[in-house]
């Protein structure tokens, strides 16, 4: 066998390999939730987009024949017209500290050990058991922050630590764009989506109206699977629209009041301009719908 094609093979080899590790969990725990180790690092959070007064000189610039004037954006990321205003204006955040987040969402399986050990069958509702009936491996739903709050308290206890929590927003978008300035993880078209997301075209439109198995499409860069689509994904931040304006440099936390808690990462039902990794949802922390669940951070002590 010659030198050349030798060493092509090792290097198909050692890539099969170092993708199998990268896809590996890190920590699995107690009752079998996967965790992926995220270093600390910095990102640009959010969005930028054309000012409309930009986009009316646009039309003049076109019609001139002239280049469109873009958005300066400090990612050096192309403006994104679909961006709302609360994900502006972008950017730069530090995450000073690693983190473990959840390979996948939490699922209907662990879920029900929670109701089962904690004795929750309160919220056994019909409405919880219709929309939770597509499998234990399917990510749950109809879960309020509430819920997803007591889910944790029920698993730190379980294992003995204080290490179990929601994500912050931040920590949330820097692990979904896993090193990425585009609009998702895997690039800016949106005619990628249904090789890695469960949304309105691959469910909602096609009669798959609930939350999908966990884990069956493409994860992102980091290995992680389902950030874009499946459920919304509750976070610990309360909303404020305005918030990035005035966002700490460093492990922002999110605002000390309002009513309203974010979820991010769209579902099965939305649009692909909703699964983008700058999108920004918000709900009360009492809310519970069948297309919002949560995924799990662990820190640990």
């Amino acid at each position: 066998m010659k030198a050349g094609k030798t060493s092509r093979i090792v290097i198909l080899l050692a890539a099969t390999l170092l993708s199998g590790a990268a896809l590996a969990a890190d920590y699995t725990n107690s009752i079998g939730m996967e965790f992926k180790n995220i270093p600390a690092g910095s990102f640009y959070m959010g969005s930028c987009k054309l000012s409309e007064a930009d986009k009316e000189a646009n039309k003049k610039r076109r019609f001139l024949g002239l280049p469109p004037k873009k958005a300066a954006c400090p990612s050096g990321a192309a403006s994104d017209d679909d961006a709302s205003d609360d994900e502006t204006p972008q950017h730069k955040v530090t995450i000073t500290r690693p983190f473990q987040i959840g390979v996948y969402e939490v699922t209907v399986g662990q879920f029900k050990k929670f109701i089962l050990e904690a004795g929750r069958d309160d919220l056994l509702t019909d409405d919880f058991s219709k929309v939770n009936s597509h499998g234990d491996d399917a990510a749950v739903s109809y879960v309020s922050w509430n819920d997803a709050q007591a889910f944790i308290r029920w698993l730190n206890e379980k294992e003995g630590c204080n290490c179990y929590r929601l994500p912050t927003e931040a920590e949330w978008e820097y692990a979904a764009r896993a090193g990425t300035t585009t609009r998702y993880a895997w690039g800016d078209s949106a005619g990628r989506a249904g090789e890695y997301a469960w949304y309105d075209k691959n469910a909602y439109d096609v009669g798959r109206k609930y939350a999908h198995a966990v884990g069956r499409k493409k994860p992102n860069p980091w290995g992680l699977y389902d950030m874009h689509g499946n459920v919304w994904e509750w976070v610990q931040d309360g909303y404020d629209w305005n918030y990035y304006r005035h966002s700490p440099a460093k492990d922002p936390k999110g605002p000390d009041s309002g009513r309203a808690r974010v979820n991010r990462g769209g579902s099965w039902v939305n649009t692909a301009r909703d699964l983008r990794s700058a999108y920004r949802n918000l709900n009360l922390p009492g809310d519970r719908y069948g297309t919002l669940g949560f995924r799990l951070v662990r820190q640990p002590e």
